[in-house]
């Protein structure tokens, strides 16, 4: 009996203004390859990811396809359009993926961040595993930092530091939900920087699992995580 298909969506959909680079920071090389490629091939290996699916900033997929197709990818299935925000381009995975013929709700979707090229096979693979589960699920590790509320300037609250995680991706969910959850986001003006967090809100009687992260598994964000990445490919 064939199973629901798990797509892995991974997230590229800005310009890397804050890197300053002129282009997409998933284009810029760490450690001789692209940003992009690594996570490509983090994807590609894992032998539960059936297909990805990339959502690029328009004005760029060929460069895309041309990374994807010098390190012979199998599995990317298409490059497509991001959206203006984070959330945006979330819903184009997930309309992406509702479009195709074999794909029914019961699907695994997984969205990832691109500029986490650090992910490893273990936390693909336990997101996905978590998904036989549970609806929806995320990486995350433990907040090693002390973490304050801030109101008007000032420090208003202190969470107890026990309780908090630090948020990662991949998060998985079933297609059905996430697009659910999506559809019903009522707030115009909301800008989700995460996808549990849309679930959280919107399906508040569905739980969320959290799997473990890494603290390598960072996000490429600034021009100092580019040789902090380069560091923890080498060591």
């Amino acid at each position: 009996m064939s199973h629901p298909p798990t797509i892995a969506a991974l997230l590229a959909g800005g310009r890397g203004t804050r890197m300053g680079a002129g282009l997409p920071k998933q284009l810029l090389d760490v450690a001789g390859k692209p940003i992009l490629q690594h996570t490509l091939e983090a994807f590609e290996a894992a032998e539960g990811v059936d297909r990805i699916v990339l959502v690029m900033a328009e004005g760029f997929h060929d460069a895309a396809w041309a990374i994807a197709k010098a390190a012979n990818m199998t599995k990317l299935s298409a490059v497509i359009d991001g959206g203006a925000t984070r959330a945006d381009s979330s819903v184009a995975a997930i309309r992406w993926a509702q479009a195709q013929p074999d794909v029914g709700d019961d699907a695994k979707l997984l969205l990832h961040d691109a500029a986490r090229m650090l992910v490893t096979g273990r936390i693909i693979a336990d997101v996905i595993a978590a998904l036989d589960e549970c609806e929806a699920v995320t990486a995350a590790i433990p907040s090693s930092d002390t973490v304050v509320e801030v109101r008007d300037g000032r420090i208003v609250d202190v969470p107890d530091r026990s309780r908090l995680a630090r948020v990662q991706t991949p998060q998985g969910f079933r297609l059905g939900l996430i697009a659910a959850a999506h559809a019903e986001t009522a707030d115009p003006g909301a800008t989700p920087t995460d996808d549990c967090s849309v679930v959280l809100r919107r399906r508040p009687d569905v739980p969320v699992r959290i799997v473990a992260g890494a603290e390598r598994n960072l996000k490429v964000t600034e021009p100092a995580d580019l040789a902090l990445a380069e560091a923890l490919l080498r060591s």
